[in-house]
């Protein structure tokens, strides 16, 4: 009961810290992107950092369905440390681009159970939830492409990403730009497909960034392997 009561203040005390980082220009940026919160990253970082790895608190935070107190959670805790369930629960409950990217990254990519999650996710009815297992798979496309059927997969990016809502056709298009630049054998039909599909073709990109579409992305980054071998 104690140990109940201690976790309970040290939430109000992290929540209440939250709500004095909050910025009202912040959150305006983030809002842009669909997300609800208004603190600095650097600051949450620098939190998390002083909080250390704490999966309870994680747990609790997690539980308040609060974007910046999520994300929080997403940085104290011990990836290894959740069910495959918990992961699937918690992915189904991440409402915003944010907390969803980063429990992908830091949290499912580094749990054990990431390959059974990827193969549960990437045909899930729901898009975003999908986005998630095509995000994995372009994660083994890059460092553990044994088993996967590349081809397989350009053929259903051929077929459906055009159509795809957001969320999922950007995470279809990396793993179409992944499959191209680490695969030189399917590199030519890579870049035929994002030539004639045209996805993310006049997406804005910042000086000095690389542009999402697909053939522009495929060419830039074998340039620089070439460049640096």
């Amino acid at each position: 009961m104690a140990e109940t009561t201690l976790t309970e203040t040290i939430v109000a005390e992290v929540m209440a810290e939250l709500a004095e980082l909050e910025d009202p220009k912040t959150r305006e940026v983030n809002e842009k992107h669909g997300d609800d919160h208004g603190v600095n990253l650097s600051k949450l970082r620098a939190l998390a950092k002083r909080l250390k790895t704490q999966q309870e608190l994680a747990r609790r935070l997690w539980e308040t369905d609060d974007t910046a107190a999520r994300l929080l959670a997403l940085l104290i805790c011990r990836p290894k440390a959740f069910e495959r369930d918990e992961l699937d629960v918690m992915l189904r409950e991440a409402r915003t681009p944010k907390v969803h990217d980063w429990l992908v990254n830091y949290v499912v990519k580094k749990n054990p159970h990431a390959e059974e999650l990827r193969l549960t996710w990437f045909a899930d009815p729901d898009p975003v939830v999908a986005s998630a297992g095509w995000a994995l798979t372009t994660e083994r496309v890059a460092k553990k492409p044994e088993s996967l059927d590349l081809a397989g997969l350009l053929d259903i990016i051929e077929a459906e990403m055009k159509d795809a809502p957001d969320r999922l056709q950007w995470a279809m298009n990396h793993c179409l730009a992944q499959i191209g630049i680490e695969h030189a054998e399917h590199r030519a039909r890579a870049l035929d497909i994002g030539e004639r599909l045209e996805v993310l073709k006049d997406y804005p990109t910042s000086p000095g960034c690389t542009s999402p579409f697909a053939p522009i992305w495929i060419n830039e980054m074998v340039r620089r392997q070439h460049d640096e071998t």
